[in-house]
């Protein structure tokens, strides 16, 4: 006789995370929803990492990737993008991931300078630019993972890129008082993240949002997390992917000696990401956080998300990506296929998500089923 395992319970799943429970049977579950929703194809997206600027008016005690002006804060020149982007055309690569700091112009005349000379008012301004380039110039697909977004900029990027992100990260207010790692970061406010996640729902955009664990949060915050991003996808239906990242502390931060998640307990967050999501969902954890990260294919992921033979990881420029060969080996191992995909999910590839042009593309570069072609990727991938 088959037990049937409950569906998402905010009480149980605190309890899985809490160890009070025996975890086993969120797992057993977590893949049943996996093969049902998703089969045994787990999917990757070939990409190169444009940092477009490394100035923000935040600084999260986590983070390594901002930098002040004259240390190393700065933007990379249309000339730069253009030229990361055609060289991973070259290599294969199908998405231009762009990430950047928050409005770095509310807090550096350097900043403002810098936009007065490529004639833009904001950095949003600039994003939309080039990722507007990217698209007719390359045959890469930007996904612009800009910070905080007005739906103004939402509806703007939907006409060069097929999907655009934010991490919602936590929905804990918590973690924005005096102490804690989101102190006076008003771009990582909860309700602000939510408000851009609904604007890109309303604008009918592709969107990836996830959690970062490990950064201060208590169980019950991770598990109203999850339930956060299920609710905003129950109600607009344009969440493709939900990333569950695990913190790794960083050597020039206030929390470099912050402990990071035991990847045994961090899998059972990633299996109350498929529980709570469901069996549609795209859940996605990075391969180059974890030295085992096949371990997470037992906990219900069918993503990897980005990987690339170019580019570093610049939020985790410590952590190399995997080789293909050695991602595909693993995956393999594992009993899964491992296929490449764009930054837009096979499920969203219609009218109704993306706009005419970029829809054209995005058909174009596909295959039958909606995933992309297996790229010829030199080095790393």
């Amino acid at each position: 006789m088959t037990t049937v395992h409950p569906g998402p319970d905010p009480e149980l799943a605190s309890a899985y995370l809490d160890g009070t429970v025996d975890a086993r049977p969120l797992f057993v579950e977590a893949q049943r929803l996996r093969d049902e929703g998703k089969g045994r194809i787990v999917t990757y997206s070939p990409k190169v990492f444009i940092p477009l600027t490394t100035m923000c008016r935040d600084k999260c005690t986590y983070c390594t990737f901002v930098k002040p002006p004259g240390n190393g804060g700065e933007y990379l020149t249309p000339d730069d993008v253009l030229a990361i982007a055609r060289a991973g055309d070259r290599h294969g690569c199908t998405e231009a991931l762009f990430t950047l700091g928050d409005a770095p112009e509310d807090k550096y005349p350097a900043a403002r300078e810098f936009l007065a000379s490529v004639d833009c008012a904001t950095t949003m301004d600039y994003v939309v630019a080039m990722t507007e380039r990217v698209h007719a110039e390359t045959g890469l697909f930007p996904h612009a993972n800009p910070g905080v977004m007005v739906e103004d900029a939402v509806a703007r990027l939907r006409r060069s890129n097929p999907s655009i992100g934010l991490m919602l990260e936590n929905i804990s207010p918590r973690l924005t008082e005096p102490g804690m790692p989101h102190f006076n970061c008003p771009d990582k406010v909860p309700a602000v993240r939510v408000a851009t996640i609904e604007a890109a729902g309303r604008q009918k955009v592709p969107f990836t949002s996830g959690i970062l664990v490990g950064i201060g949060e208590t169980n019950a915050e991770i598990v109203d997390s999850l339930f956060a991003l299920a609710d905003l996808q129950s109600r607009w239906g344009h969440i493709q992917e939900v990333i569950v990242q695990n913190f790794r502390a960083k050597a020039d931060t206030r929390m470099r000696f912050g402990a990071e998640p035991i990847p045994s307990w961090f899998a059972r967050v990633v299996a109350l990401a498929r529980w709570i999501m469901g069996p549609t969902m795209n859940v996605q954890v990075p391969p180059n956080l974890t030295e085992r990260y096949e371990t997470y294919l037992e906990a219900g992921i069918n993503d990897w998300g980005g990987v690339s033979p170019l580019t570093i990881d610049w939020v985790n420029p410590e952590a190399p990506w995997p080789h293909l060969a050695d991602l595909t080996a693993r995956t393999a191992a594992a009993g899964f296929e491992l296929r490449p995909r764009l930054p837009v999910y096979p499920e969203y590839i219609s009218d109704r998500w993306l706009d005419a042009a970029v829809l054209t593309k995005v058909r174009t570069a596909t295959t039958g089923d909606g995933y992309g072609h297996a790229p010829q990727l030199a080095g790393k991938g």
